[in-house]
């Protein structure tokens, strides 16, 4: 049975991505509202035509609207999130009331629980039970995307219309993948924020490509470990949500997780380096997130333990990247 096609959208999150999104689908021709967080930013949103904030330059297409949350997701047959993965719940939660129990929902929020170590599809299906819910995830810069610039990205559900999700944002220059790894999918997208956190730091230090190389390859040993320890298949990290989103995000210079690491490495400290970029860099709830949901699966993640000690425990950078290469040689794949 096919699928009916999505026709009205809503994104909640007037972030860089959340408003990417909102651009691509209007730009697309489809109906679509972007969820602001108040009366007031929404009528700012709207006058102005420009997310001057989050995504300066981009003028917002005709077909794009701005309502506070409530009224943007009435109606909606798709509703995507795309807002800091500690606020998401309770996003979700707020306008539980107001979403149609037949919508389908879409995480585009890249990042885990840290006290539950739950995915972020699982945050929206119990806060919105009875949905159909997917997630996409990708090397997609936001700024590259809305500026229309070729890319690729995946979506990936179990129980929802990927069909008609992948027909809803498929341009000739977003191509648009589906699988059914949705476990794989999203500790793909998450777990390479961490990792580009360590490669901004590769990169501040003047390591080289070497050293660089080194801890994305190794970095995704990690990735794959934490997320087929959780269920996911072990080739979706070798696809654009795994290889492909570390690729970008850790060489990209767009990329916040990549510039927290350079800062870091440079001497500021975590709150007056995310205080600088501005904007919500994943990376840095992601790290104790994933550590405890490794210490609950027993699986090693040293680099992001390594990370752990520099963003929270007051260890100086230099000092976990020596012991991170003092730790015993042992088989590549072991």
């Amino acid at each position: 049975m096919t699928d009916p096609p999505i026709r009205h959208a809503a994104v909640v999150g007037p972030t860089a991505w959340g408003t990417t999104l909102a651009i691509h689908l209007a730009r697309r021709g489809m109906p679509t509202v972007l969820a602001a967080r108040t009366s007031e930013e929404s009528a700012e949103l709207n006058a102005r035509r420009v997310n001057a904030r989050r995504l300066p330059g981009v003028a917002f297409p005709p077909g794009l609207e701005v309502l506070p949350a409530t009224q943007a997701v009435a109606g909606a047959d798709l509703v995507c999130f795309a807002v800091p993965s500690r606020t998401l719940y309770a996003n979700a939660s707020a306008i539980a009331g107001a979403v149609a129990p037949d919508a389908a929902l879409l995480s585009a929020t890249k990042g885990i629980d840290v006290e539950s170590g739950r995915r972020m599809s699982e945050l929206l299906a119990e806060a919105l039970p009875g949905r159909a819910v997917a997630a996409l995830s990708g090397p997609n810069l936001s700024r590259e995307i809305a500026a229309g610039m070729p890319g690729t990205t995946v979506i990936a559900s179990r129980d929802g219309p990927l069909d008609a999700l992948r027909a809803a944002f498929h341009t000739e220059l977003l191509r648009v993948y589906t699988t059914e790894d949705i476990v794989g999918v999203e500790f793909g997208g998450a777990l390479k924020n961490v990792i580009a956190i360590a490669a901004g730091m590769v990169d501040a230090f003047g390591y080289g490509d070497n050293a660089k190389a080194a801890i994305v390859t190794r970095g995704l040993a990690e990735m794959t470990r934490l997320g087929v320890a959780a269920g996911a298949d072990p080739l979706t990290f070798q696809g654009l949500a795994g290889v492909g989103d570390l690729v970008a995000t850790s060489y990209s210079p767009l990329s916040r997780n990549r510039r927290l690491g350079e800062l870091l490495a440079r001497g500021e400290p975590l709150e007056s380096a995310l205080r600088a970029i501005g904007e919500t860099a994943e990376g840095a709830t992601t790290v104790p997130a994933a550590l405890r949901l490794a210490g609950r699966l027993g699986v090693e993640l040293p680099i992001t333990a390594g990370l752990h000690a520099i963003l929270y425990d007051g260890v100086a950078p230099e000092a976990a990247v020596r012991a991170l290469m003092a730790r015993e040689p042992k088989r590549e794949r072991a």
